[in-house]
């Protein structure tokens, strides 16, 4: 395992290179905000769909926006509203009265990244139009399915704090998100280098393409090969089953807070994020520091708080910590 590890730990160190290719682009138009770039980065390499939080103003449309920009691929941005309809997303049949039969029209869905801008402003039918793109990577119009090119990836956004007009995600279509990002403001000298930068009369440097679909095909093959120990992955369900009965755990503290802990799904998706992010720090093997580092954003969006925990004014995110306060690190 020595010799194979040292190996696979060299070829991740050529085939990451790539990263710092992508992150100089985004530094030319981002200041700051260097966590929601890096988890942009694991969405890409572990193929999660990512939905970043946080209110008007924080760059997350532009990042995202740039991300796809310095990969020479095809990118959609779709502004979800109330009037938004499947077909607006996913195509339609349109009548060809010339040749008498029905032409597909394909939606803005049929691109290799995503951007569903304020998701949660439509309704339950976009949504499962959506879900089914998002989980199948297909797509079906009229009788035909349609399969998305690889990579396939959507990263979506929506204001926390604005409930006019908007529609609480499902569960169903919540849990597909490999991570739930919150994005926080930039500190004040973040803050004034952006001033700088976008209100001097020298406009910032465009983003030029620097990486192939390829790269990233065969980056996410590597990851897929980076060695987890037995001992993390029961580190990972140790957390994940915690959440689900924290008495078994001695956690009585936050027994009566959940409602419903996280899916299996959480547990696929710690393991692979942290795949992801060992990758991104140019390591052919997962730490628990690995884990905990994604944890919060894996976790917090697949654990209903019971009404009691919401009386207390206790957050998914304390619940979290909790967690990996009292878990033993192997």
């Amino acid at each position: 395992m020595s010799f194979n590890l040292a190996v696979l730990n060299e070829q991740i160190q050529k085939e990451s290179v790539f990263l710092e290719s992508i992150q100089a682009e985004l530094r030319k138009v981002l200041i700051g905000q260097e966590k929601m770039v890096q988890r942009l980065l694991i969405g890409l390499l572990a193929e999660g769909h990512i939905l970043l939080e946080g209110v008007p103003g924080l760059a997350k449309t532009l990042a995202v926006k740039s991300l796809a920009q310095a990969i020479h691929t095809t990118f959609h941005r779709i502004q979800f509203t109330p009037d938004l309809l499947p077909s607006d997303l996913i195509g339609t049949l349109i009548y060809n009265q010339k040749e008498s039969s029905f032409d597909v029209k394909k939606g803005p869905i049929f691109a290799n990244i995503i951007l569903a801008d304020e998701i949660n402003r439509s309704p339950a039918k976009v949504q499962a139009a959506l879900l089914e793109a998002m989980q199948e990577k297909q797509v079906t119009i009229g009788d035909k399915t349609y399969f998305l090119e690889e990579p396939f990836l959507v990263l979506a956004t929506q204001n926390p704090i604005e409930q006019e007009g908007t529609y609480p995600l499902p569960e169903a279509q919540v849990d597909r998100f490999m991570l739930k990002v919150k994005v926080d403001y930039p500190s004040q000298d973040e803050e004034m280098s952006m001033l700088t930068l976008m209100t001097s009369n020298v406009l910032p440097e465009k983003i030029s393409p620097v990486v192939k679909p390829k790269q990233i095909m065969d980056a996410r093959n590597i990851v897929r090969s980076i060695y987890v120990d037995e001992k993390i992955h029961k580190y990972v369900t140790d957390i994940v089953f915690a959440t689900r009965y924290p008495e078994k755990y001695n956690i009585e503290s936050i027994s009566g807070l959940i409602d419903v802990g996280a899916s299996p799904r959480a547990s696929l998706n710690l393991v692979r994020a942290a795949k992801a992010h060992a990758f991104i720090q140019h390591r052919g093997y997962v730490t628990p520091e690995d884990i905990r580092e994604v944890g919060m954003d894996v976790l917090r969006h697949r654990i209903l708080l019971s009404f009691e925990a919401e009386a207390e004014d206790v957050t998914v995110e304390d619940i979290i910590q909790t967690v990996f306060d009292t878990i033993p690190v192997p």
